[in-house]
């Protein structure tokens, strides 16, 4: 019997999940992953990662993606570093630019788009500097990194643009990672958050006690303040002009962006993107088409249109499309469905002693976040994540 061939493009944890599945249920399964880069990034860490350089080892947080499907029969999965151009419906195929050797273009009778998103601080667009929350869109994450902690470790004055967890969680880290060094009142961090709060997500007792932690580790908050601008004179990179709304400008020889997020889609068809470019998808994760075709496409993780991008959910979403393009393949209907609901989950650490969140409209004590996420960033779970068994 002919192999089923399944293009998977995006080895974060939405994609690694689906291919370890079908790989698992699938025995005339043939799947190829595409991803920029040969390692997996346990970006959920990238706070403590590039603030503190000795938190982890970088075999903890970048792990090799190939080594994860050594278990596989070799005819059963190929991994393809490199970039995915783009897709064509009519012919059922993906192009591909890989890492090393010549374009290709790879023939699907099933297709998954889990290629995620990306912010201004990753690419480094704003600054040309670049602090790599997330994957970047080339096989370099460990340069990126560890120039990254090298820009802060030399860093004496850190504006941080915007204070959702992501920000919330680095001003912590910085602050800690300031005081361990030794370079307590030598070093200034200024958190700014365009709303009248941090956590603007979360109910205000979350953000009370964020600020509170927050200025009892000398972070500067600014509050109701929108970034309007960053410059710097053409012959002083490192001497950055950081404009707020209302006038006032600080001064920084680092500024991180930490707002926003951009869809990973210069290769998907204008037809799958909703008006912001993320990937229109149904409640069984199956890619909808604006000319209303039924295609053997399903999407899942940041790259779909569902608004909350985090991690477990782009996990919920995985199972959803996994499950039902399995059925897909042996002809059966879609069994499950995903429906992210408006119940917040987010536990936020600022620094290794605690911080807060919001669990189902409960704010946990400063030392449960601790003892849940904030002592080492879920990193034990990375393994599990790279292996499909999250």
């Amino acid at each position: 019997m002919a192999p089923i061939d399944i293009v998977i493009i995006g080895g974060s944890v939405a994609g690694l999940h689906i291919a370890h599945s079908v790989l698992r249920d699938v025995p005339d399964a043939k799947v190829v992953l595409i991803n920029p880069s040969t390692s997996f990034f346990w970006n959920i860490a990238a706070p403590r990662i590039v603030a503190k350089p000795k938190a982890f080892r970088p075999e903890q947080y970048l792990l090799p993606i190939r080594d994860a499907f050594a278990g596989y029969r070799p005819d059963a999965f190929e991994f393809l570093p490199g970039v995915a151009t783009a897709i064509d419906t009519a012919a059922k195929s993906v192009s591909v630019t890989p890492n090393k050797g010549e374009p290709k273009t790879l023939p699907y009778d099933y297709l998954v788009i889990a290629s995620g998103s990306t912010t201004s601080a990753t690419t480094g667009s704003l600054t040309g500097t670049s602090i790599p929350f997330k994957q970047s869109g080339r096989d370099d994450m460990e340069q990126l990194i560890e120039a990254a902690q090298g820009h802060i470790a030399s860093a004496k004055e850190i504006v941080i643009g915007g204070a959702g967890p992501i920000g919330v969680e680095l001003a912590g880290e910085l602050a800690e990672a300031v005081e361990q060094s030794g370079k307590a009142g030598k070093v200034s961090i200024t958190l700014i958050s365009g709303t009248d709060r941090v956590l603007p997500m979360l109910k205000s007792s979350a953000s009370s006690a964020a600020l509170k932690i927050l200025q009892q580790k000398k972070v500067k908050v600014v509050t109701s303040k929108q970034v309007i601008g960053v410059e710097t004179p053409a012959d002083d990179s490192s001497n950055w002009t950081v404009s707020l709304e209302g006038g006032d400008k600080l001064s920084a020889d680092l500024y991180i962006p930490t707002t926003g997020a951009t869809p990973n889609n210069s290769f998907i068809p204008a037809q799958f993107l909703d008006k912001d470019g993320w990937v229109t998808v149904n409640k069984e994760m199956r890619v909808q088409s604006t000319d209303g075709s039924i295609l053997p496409i399903f999407a899942a993780g940041d790259i779909t249109n569902n608004s909350m991008r985090l991690g477990f959910k782009a996990t919920e979403q995985a199972h959803v499309a996994a499950a039902n393009l399995k059925a897909a393949i042996v002809g059966g209907a879609a069994i499950k469905t995903y429906n992210q609901g408006d119940s917040i989950m987010m536990v936020v650490p600022i620094g290794e002693a605690g911080g807060t969140g919001q669990v189902f409209g409960f704010v946990p004590f400063s030392f449960m976040v601790r003892m849940i996420k904030g002592k080492h960033y879920f990193i034990e779970k990375a393994p599990s994540a790279l292996a499909g068994k999250s």
